[in-house]
């Protein structure tokens, strides 16, 4: 006699209708190991952007996408010391690189770049 198994499989998706939670700067300046200082500077260079325009870094907000690229530049500030100028540099060079890849695969012109 022979046995067989059936394996299934289910996947299920899930969409939040609950906006997402903002990080406040102190939150941003915490998970990356850093200071309140750091996150204004990573503001002043364009690293990152505040939500809502506020004067006292205390009262910013930041996005999910934010707190990506300020561990980007923190890990690029640990690896390669570079300053927060250079970080922003790269950092715009990287995202240009991942859009203009993009371009060419919607219009299947992707190589091996």
């Amino acid at each position: 006699m022979v046995a067989v198994s059936i394996i299934t499989s289910s996947t299920s998706t899930t969409t939040s209708l609950v906006p997402a939670h903002r990080l406040a700067a102190d939150e941003l300046a915490r998970a990356c190991g850093a200071e309140l200082t750091w996150v204004a500077e990573l503001v002043e260079v364009g690293i990152v952007a505040t939500s809502a325009p506020a004067e006292r870094p205390e009262d910013w907000r930041f996005e999910s996408a934010d707190l990506q690229s300020a561990l980007a530049a923190r890990r690029l500030q640990r690896d390669f010391d570079v300053g927060l100028d250079a970080a922003a540099l790269i950092l715009d060079l990287q995202r240009e690189l991942r859009r203009m890849k993009a371009l060419l695969a919607s219009r299947g012109l992707e190589r091996d770049l």
